[in-house]
């Protein structure tokens, strides 16, 4: 993952979303279906920040000349 697409968000607007959900679901006051809501998002924005970590580790690992040992 090298470029933010428009369906796909940049690894900086993913983890200020991250941050922003997390920050939310600890306030509370939400009902469960908004609470599942922001859970079920706040996955996916990981999983995003987590490939784009994956890919820059693999970029990085390809430029060095090693491979990572996973």
């Amino acid at each position: 993952m090298t470029e933010a697409t428009p369906q796909q968000p940049s690894y900086e607007e993913a983890r200020e979303e991250l941050i922003e959900v997390v920050r939310t679901l600890e306030a509370g006051g939400t009902t469960l279906e908004e609470s599942l809501a922001l859970w079920e998002r706040g996955e996916a924005l990981a999983k995003v920040c987590q490939d784009w970590l994956d890919g820059a580790r693999k970029r990085l690992d390809e430029a060095m000349g090693t491979e990572s040992a996973d």
